[in-house]
């Protein structure tokens, strides 16, 4: 188990370094920043426990770097410092995020105890939220790991199962947005109810329109019978619009009226039907950004994110790659009946330093193949080439004759002996004479 660590921000390089002696004596591990924007760095790029932080400092204070402490990490507890205590500032720090107020000068006692009551404080708030909200009991719907960027969707998932409102979910194609929407209908309180998929860019934009809507007999030239669409299908219950930027500016029209006015007309139809559905959709695109070249309504745009949720790359979730992997190796042996199939440490090592461009997808694709290829264990020689360390790339410029090599390291030798060319002469194996030539 990890050393707890701790940032501590202060303008006084003294302050900085007792702080850091005191807490490296307690056992913890310490970043240091002498200002906030420093501060705020170190707190995107690392793993911080707790932010120690002084309140007067010059350029940006302590108060504004406890505010966005509390709205960007909430789950860091914040401890002030201060030479300058006051009541008024005292409740200020409390009410922007602070837990702890420790005045200037302070024993190492002290501040161990305030440390220690801050951790406390914290691991008793989270044991209370857990306790209203457990995960444990949420049906993850092949949703695999223990990330702290999958429990953060997953926290999210049962916060809004139960609520129609739309839902936006974005994130890198392969990640399993799918997944998401699933986990979000079969926890809610309509998990008997219908949830129809439907992958917007995977069917003709002129028959999205009538498979969403569905058509009357002899609307249209081969509409030989009267048929309900998706959303009818799935009335009560939930449609995930998979793909939804690749839907056309007609049918993002009728989207639109479909949510503001929860109902629809099929094509054909002089009369529309009231529906019962929450629309989940998902996308791999920047909406936002579409809208601002016309190519996706604005205003469906937002009436979609009313709840977003975005699903983290496997790039952000590294740690939940083992268990992916352990989970695809048991599934493909069932299907290719091949039982007692491991995976050497080695190959998941090789796993974990990928970039996985592909997210998940490309994870279990590549278990699959490893799994054909491999006799009863998959180890490096069954992964593809491609996420093994290429082969070092030598530029031709970097050839040289065996002359420039020869003058090189003779000037090099040089170099290191000041010019003493008796020195150089004994280092290279040749006479003074030699050496002379050469250099000449």
């Amino acid at each position: 188990m990890r050393n707890k660590t701790v940032l501590i921000v202060d303008d006084s390089y003294e302050v900085l370094e007792v702080l850091y002696r005191q807490l490296s004596k307690l056992g913890y591990q310490t970043f240091k920043a002498v200002d906030v924007t420093d501060a705020i760095e170190i707190l995107k790029n690392s793993e911080i426990d707790l932010l120690l932080t002084d309140l007067r400092m010059p350029g940006i204070d302590g108060m504004e770097l406890i505010k966005y402490t509390s709205e960007h990490f909430p789950d860091i507890p914040v401890l002030v410092i201060t030479g300058f205590p006051s009541v008024s500032g005292a409740v200020e720090a409390v009410k922007s995020g602070a837990m702890e107020y420790l005045i200037k000068p302070f024993t190492i006692e002290e501040l161990k105890s305030a440390v220690e009551k801050a951790f406390n404080e914290k691991e008793e708030a989270c044991i209370s939220q857990s306790a209203v909200s457990p995960l444990k009991n949420i049906e993850k719907s092949g949703l695999i790991g223990n990330s702290l960027a999958l429990e953060k969707v997953l926290s999210l998932v049962h916060r809004i199962k139960n609520n129609r409102a739309t839902v936006l979910i974005t994130g890198e194609s392969g990640t399993g947005k799918e997944l998401v929407a699933r986990a979000i209908h079969y926890n809610s309180k309509y998990s008997q109810s219908p949830f129809v998929t439907v992958n917007c860019g995977a069917i003709p934009e002129n028959l999205l329109e009538s498979e969403l809507f569905g058509f009357v007999k002899g609307s249209f030239t081969g509409a030989n019978e009267t048929r309900a669409g998706f959303f009818q299908a799935a009335d009560g219950g939930t449609i995930f619009l998979d793909e939804i930027g690749n839907a056309s500016y007609a049918v993002q029209a009728l989207l639109l009226r479909v949510i503001q006015e929860k109902e629809i007309t099929m094509i054909g139809a002089t009369r529309t039907q009231k529906i019962d559905v929450r629309i989940i959709a998902a996308t791999n695109s920047d909406l936002h950004a579409m809208t601002k070249t016309n190519t996706f309504r604005e205003d469906l745009y937002y009436r979609l994110n009313v709840i977003s949720v975005h699903t983290p790359s496997l790039r952000e979730r590294k740690e939940d790659i083992p268990q992916l992997t352990h989970h695809f190796i048991e599934k493909y042996s069932k299907e290719y009946q091949k039982d007692n199939i491991n995976i050497t440490p080695k190959a998941i090592e090789l796993l974990i330093r990928h970039s996985w461009p592909g997210n998940i997808r490309e994870l279990e694709n590549i278990i699959q193949r490893s799994l054909i290829m491999a006799d009863e264990i998959i180890d490096v020689a069954q992964l593809p080439e491609y996420i093994k360390i290429p082969v070092p790339n030598v530029k031709e410029e970097e050839y040289k004759t065996l002359k420039e090599m020869e003058k090189n390291y003779i000037l090099k030798v040089l170099q290191s002996v000041d010019n003493n060319k008796s020195k150089a002469a004994e280092i290279l194996g040749i006479d003074r004479k030699t050496l002379r030539m050469k250099i000449s």
